[in-house]
């Protein structure tokens, strides 16, 4: 059976992410039979992280707030977990599914694809969207 996405419900909770007003920073995409639907979301990263466990597959948008010393801003992440236990055939189909995710996660500055816990770490993330971010001041405050 083809999988699909309940398009409007997770528009909402993505824009609920992108909303600098609002407390929430993540919210996972899940798989509700074949259908793709808004999962949990919320105002801490490592709460995040307790989601993607071995025997799962989701996907997550995640709001950071990075910069340098002239500038603060939000940078957004979409990431792709694939735990270690999930079969070949789902992993497989992880990555064709994502095509759905992006038609309402359109705008984000790094894509992630993470199997492997330690690189769900908040670090990580945070130093590959600064990479991401082009232009580093940081330097000039030394």
């Amino acid at each position: 059976m083809a999988t699909k996405i309940d398009k409007e419900a997770c528009r909402a909770a993505y824009n609920l992410v992108r909303d600098d007003g609002s407390e929430v920073i993540w919210v996972t995409f899940r798989y509700d039979g074949a259908t793709i639907v808004p999962g949990d979301q919320g105002a801490d990263y490592q709460h995040f992280i307790q989601q993607c466990t071995d025997d799962v597959r989701l996907f997550a948008f995640v709001r950071f707030t990075t910069g340098d010393a002239m500038s603060k801003r939000s940078k957004f992440a979409l990431i792709t977990w694939i735990g270690e236990a999930v079969s070949g055939l789902q992993r497989a189909k992880t990555g064709t599914d994502k095509t759905l995710v992006k038609e309402v996660v359109q705008n984000f500055a790094k894509e992630f694809v993470i199997s492997d816990r330690k690189e769900l770490e908040e670090d990580f993330i945070r130093s590959e969207l600064k990479k991401a971010g082009g232009a580093n001041y940081d330097a000039q405050t030394e």
